[in-house]
């Protein structure tokens, strides 16, 4: 792995891999944790406009096109941390892939019509969302989970922004974070010649980038349920969130673990306990967030409505029994993140996310400590962890028939 930076401020990170592929994708260090209360949803709104035109390629068939005719891939996506844009193509075509994406980040036409045509695409996509249960209980767990965050704001944003947005909002809020010092580029392939095409074609000035200051978020002091209700459907989805670390602290790994025995596949305690033992519902899993500055653990489950009770008891007493684990069922865990973090590196794209992510973290190099602090875990940490972070919880319950 190489990491530069360029005379602009852009750092590229190149990661050799033998193949025919080769992905380039450009992490922009903004998202919806970056946004004041008037702009909330303007940073996924940009990655949805900036595929609709540039000074060069005025129409989103145009862009498109450019990629597809060639068998690539395209797509982008917007967290609470991080706009991220990529481009999989034959490494015969990655000339194409870095003009491509420069071109977008650099040359955005920001069409009036574009912009009035993506407000009702960006409005539907949070109609579906919310249309969807599986989706929603996510964002109704983040909402109630954290109090003062930023992340505890949708990432899509506020209907009535939204609705309300400028091309002037749109243009200035662009030229203030998409700059070449906010923005990194990671290639992952068998390519020669990365740093002279980068260089040629990501050639903005660099620019004062000022990020609003993070609110922190308070430690938890009591649980707490949160119920709403939906008239037509037919399963109660129940979330059970706890307030964790962010991903530059010790204890996300440890917690990687116990991710690895209470939610692995068929075998994971949840899941044992809930499907497999009761028939209590048919979908259960949990899920380990940990990113720049936040993270939760989750426990979910679809249920019938007259179980969430039982649900609840269940949740918290398979959590407190993780104190009597035995070092086989700890070395069982560890086996599990290493298989399925190494089975997940094979995808090119996958492991461009992860050297941005861990760029943003801190360093990318911490991406190859990942596995070696894993392993590290011991009983001990497993026991402190679930004493320092489950003791309050928030329950949310979308309520069916």
């Amino acid at each position: 792995m190489q990491k530069i930076v360029l005379p602009n401020g852009l750092k590229v990170i190149y990661q050799h891999r033998p193949g025919n592929s080769v992905v380039v994708e450009v992490m922009v260090k903004v998202g919806s944790n970056h946004e004041l209360p008037e702009e909330r949803g303007i940073a996924h709104f940009l990655e949805h406009i900036l595929f609709e035109g540039t000074t060069k390629r005025p129409t989103n068939r145009e862009i498109s096109n450019e990629i597809e005719k060639i068998g690539g891939d395209f797509n982008a996506y917007t967290t609470n941390e991080r706009t991220c844009f990529y481009v999989k193509v034959l490494k015969k075509h990655f000339h194409k892939a870095v003009e491509i994406l420069a071109e977008i980040l650099q040359q955005p036409l920001f069409a009036e019509e574009h912009i009035a045509k993506e407000k009702n695409v960006v409005l539907k996509e949070i109609d579906m969302v919310h249309d969807e249960p599986s989706y929603y209980q996510w964002i109704l767990l983040q909402q109630n989970l954290f109090k003062k965050a930023p992340c505890k704001f949708p990432t899509y944003g506020d209907r009535k922004v939204i609705k309300n947005l400028t091309t002037e909002k749109v243009v200035n809020y662009f030229q203030k974070y998409y700059v070449p010092n906010n923005m990194v580029v990671a290639i992952v392939g068998d390519i020669s010649n990365w740093k002279r095409e980068v260089i040629a074609h990501f050639t903005a000035e660099r620019k004062v980038v000022i990020h609003p200051e993070y609110l922190e978020e308070p430690a938890a002091t009591k649980s707490q349920e949160v119920v709403e209700k939906r008239k037509n459907i037919a399963n109660t989805y129940t979330i059970m969130g706890f307030k964790t670390a962010p991903r530059g602290h010790a204890d996300t790994y440890v917690l990687e673990v116990l991710n690895g025995i209470l939610g692995r596949g068929q075998s994971g305690r949840m899941f044992v306990e809930i499907r497999s033992k009761r028939a209590l519902a048919y979908e259960v899993g949990t899920q380990h967030f940990a990113d720049v500055h936040f993270g939760f653990f989750a426990v979910h489950a679809s249920i019938d409505r007259k179980n969430k009770k039982l649900i609840r008891q269940i949740i918290l007493a398979e959590i407190e029994k993780i104190k009597q684990c035995s070092e086989e069922d700890l070395e069982e865990a560890k086996t599990y993140v290493e298989g399925s973090y190494l089975l997940d590196m094979e995808d090119g794209q996958k492991t461009a996310d992860q050297l941005l992510f861990w760029e943003q973290v801190k360093d990318v190099r911490m991406m190859g400590d990942f596995l070696k602090k894993v392993k590290r875990v011991t009983l001990k940490d497993l026991y402190r962890v679930i004493d320092s972070y489950f003791k309050y919880h928030t329950f949310v319950v979308l309520r069916g028939k």
